[in-house]
């Protein structure tokens, strides 16, 4: 599918003036209207970059995030990713002190216990 990347260009920057407006114009937190102008802006900018590849074979700086739809996994998916950081750092936050070190100083010459 090949399309004129100025022309691509020209229906994503409408659909930010359509966000723009959208917005300026919301009806509650949940408005139809902004929502799908949101999608509008992520779909223009996808046909935007797909025409820019075909046609110069460069790409822009941008990424569009999908929203997550399954608030229900997002707890779970946040522990798996915990546990993959503690897998890839290999520490625990008590790793972080080593209490050896701070085992009580001699009380002769002023020095206080670490406890």
């Amino acid at each position: 599918m090949s399309h004129d990347p100025r022309a691509a260009l020209q229906t994503l920057v409408s659909a930010f003036e359509e966000h723009l407006a959208a917005a300026s114009n919301r009806r509650g937190d949940d408005d139809p209207a902004v929502d799908g102008a949101y999608i509008a802006i992520a779909d223009a900018f996808d046909a935007y970059e797909e025409a820019l590849y075909e046609a110069y074979d460069e790409v822009t700086p941008l990424t569009v995030f999908a929203e997550e739809e399954d608030d229900d996994s997002d707890d779970e998916d946040d522990e798996d990713d915990d546990e993959e950081l503690l897998e890839d750092n290999e520490m625990l936050d008590e790793d972080l002190v080593d209490e050896e070190d701070y085992e009580d100083l001699d009380g002769a010459d002023g020095a206080r216990s670490a406890r």
